[in-house]
């Protein structure tokens, strides 16, 4: 080796792999192949690279689902269901990107991407570096020691020796231990039946280690519990061989093989386009510093907010120049002004929209003569305006993105405007920022673009002295209007690509966003219920949710609450993988 390595990064490519296809939504390229693991990984890799000072680092991958393991044991992982169909054509674009990303992949036959960590582990500190490995798996934790450490790239966290202990009630020597008396569903890994993780501490804790807990088994003053440890004992023994990782892989490369390389620019930015990564590829960029030769023009994520760009749509050929391009985009931040915030009562003034940061424009349509003796500032006829945005609206290739949404898709809809797919910053940041500050699109500008709004009282004056919207000049109201279209793209782009990192992707696009088309509805029809039935259904339903905790229950192998996000989190992805 001609340097020894000071700290070596091991990332669990396999893990993080499953963990992004559950947590992503569906994503595809242009050609219909699904890429959203691909997406997951991308973003983590780059966030990883830019954070470490790690000098040696690879990615390690599962080469099958078999393994020496499986003769040992022939039904250990035999219940996991086939690999989803849409995972498995991202697999080699995942060994493609890891590739663009200069960095090494390393798998083998017959051994498991845990095995192969282990062995490189050894290697490293026996070299004198220190490791961090790059994953939550729970199985990696009996590494962790004085120069080993975990890191779980989804929850920001560190794992040492305390959270070790933490977690199965030992120091990291005696892990394999508990694994071995509890077991493990998610690779069926039997154990001794009745017998978790807690009363595995205890167990191993009072007796010292496995062996020396079934020598005296006979000691143990529970019935049940002595019985099994008595008829299970060549079980827990498997099973400890089973859940011990190999750390004398004979692996084909040193940590030679790992050493550090930056990436190369056209490489990587190439890959990236050629998935429609957009956002992630203006994230390299900046990220690289640097634009490869060759490449189209992708807009820069911090153009600075200038009104003076801003365009007043005032002619139907500009209005139709707009929605052409936003619908070739695929993408618009739509904003409306009003004469009030009650989206019942309120009445329509113009409508902003926005395509690409710093690129923004307003449509007056409803602005009336400030006095009897002023003109009706000139505006496309509400009728020909609406005529023209209703098909990009309805238009489920374009994604049309809202600050608080639900306002203006209830005033769209009123004026017979449906709105949909959409997007919405303010469930965005309540997802990923709830509890922290307030959701309002002045106070995201200035913490995540660094950025003033115009005020509204600037625009429309303050107290008794203020007007409605209508009879703000159009100057004004553009400046204002485009603004707020403009901030709600750039606070997409900046919110989106975190909530796959920070895991609330299912939560916003299983829970949050399916419910602003529903609220908007019975914000507008409200809602006609039966309450014998519903008390009826309350009753079945109860009996349901009951029979499913105690599934999930048996699932899990231990009681836990449901409904808890941190617990379901933990027991999803720490304990069953």
């Amino acid at each position: 080796m001609a340097e020894s390595p000071r700290h070596v990064y091991l990332i669990d490519g396999s893990g993080f792999i499953f963990r992004a296809f559950h947590a992503l939504p569906p994503m595809t390229r242009s050609d219909g192949t699904p890429v959203n693991a691909v997406m997951g990984f991308c973003n983590m890799i780059m966030k990883l690279i830019d954070s470490t000072d790690a000098d040696y680092i690879c990615c390690v991958l599962d080469y099958s689902s078999k393994s020496f393991r499986n003769e040992i044991y022939d039904q250990y992982k035999a219940h996991r269901p086939d690999t989803p169909e849409e995972l498995v054509p991202q697999f080699p674009l995942i060994r493609e990107a890891a590739r663009a990303f200069n960095l090494p992949v390393v798998e083998m036959e017959g051994f498991e991407a845990d095995d192969i960590i282990a062995t490189y582990t050894r290697v490293a500190v026996e070299a004198g570096a220190e490791v961090t490995i790059v994953s939550s798996d729970k199985d990696l934790m009996q590494l962790v020691g004085e120069k080993v450490m975990m890191f779980d790239g989804l929850k920001n966290k560190e794992i040492r020796e305390p959270e070790v202990f933490e977690k199965f009630g030992v120091t990291p020597d005696k892990v394999i231990e508990i694994q071995a008396l509890a077991g493990g569903s998610a690779d069926n890994v039997p154990g001794v039946p009745g017998i978790g993780v807690k009363t595995a501490a205890q167990l191993i804790n009072e007796y010292g280690d496995l062996d020396t807990l079934l020598e005296r088994a006979g000691e143990i003053k529970q019935p049940k519990r002595r019985e099994n440890l008595i008829n299970h004992a060549d079980d827990a023994r498997m099973s400890r061989v089973l859940v011990t990782l190999d750390q004398h892989v004979p692996l084909e490369e040193g940590l030679d093989a790992l050493i550090r390389k930056e990436p190369e620019a056209e490489s990587l930015l190439g890959f990236l386009r050629s998935q429609d990564f957009r956002t992630a590829s203006a994230r390299a960029e900046a990220w690289l510093g640097h634009r490869a030769n060759g490449l189209a023009e992708i807009p820069e994520e911090t153009t600075p907010v200038e009104v003076a760009g801003y365009e007043l749509v005032q002619e139907i050929a500009d209005l139709e120049r707009w929605v052409a391009e936003a619908t070739r985009l695929g993408i618009v931040a739509v904003d409306t002004e009003t004469t009030s915030l009650d989206e019942m009562s309120a009445i329509l003034v113009g409508v902003s929209m926005s395509t690409a940061p710093g690129n923004g424009c307003y449509i007056p349509l409803g602005h009336r003569a400030p006095d009897a003796f002023s003109d009706v500032p000139k505006q496309i006829p509400l009728e020909d305006a609406l005529a023209i945005l209703r098909p990009m609206m309805a238009d489920q290739a374009v994604l049309k993105i809202g600050h608080n949404i639900n306002y203006d898709s209830v005033i769209l809809s009123r004026v017979g405007l449906p709105v949909s797919p959409v997007d919405d910053t303010m469930l965005l940041s309540h997802c990923l920022e709830g509890g922290k500050h307030d959701q309002k699109m002045d106070t995201l500008a200035q913490l995540f673009l660094g950025h003033t709004t115009i005020p509204f009282k600037d625009v429309a004056g303050s107290g008794k002295s203020q007007i409605t919207f209508d009879l703000v000049p159009l100057e004004r109201a553009r400046d204002y209007a485009a603004e707020d279209a403009d901030i709600t793209l750039r606070l997409w782009r900046e919110l989106k690509p975190r909530l796959s990192p920070e895991r609330v992707t299912r939560v916003y696009e299983t829970v949050e966003r399916p419910l602003i088309p529903v609220i908007a509805q019975m914000e507008q029809h409200g809602v006609k219920v039966d309450r014998v039935e519903l008390e009826r259904m309350s009753g079945e339903f109860g009996h349901r949710i009951q029979a499913l905790e105690k599934e999930i229950h048996a699932m899990a192998g231990r009681p836990f609450t449901i409904g808890s996000p941190k617990q379901l989190g933990e027991v999803l992805f720490d304990e069953m993988g």
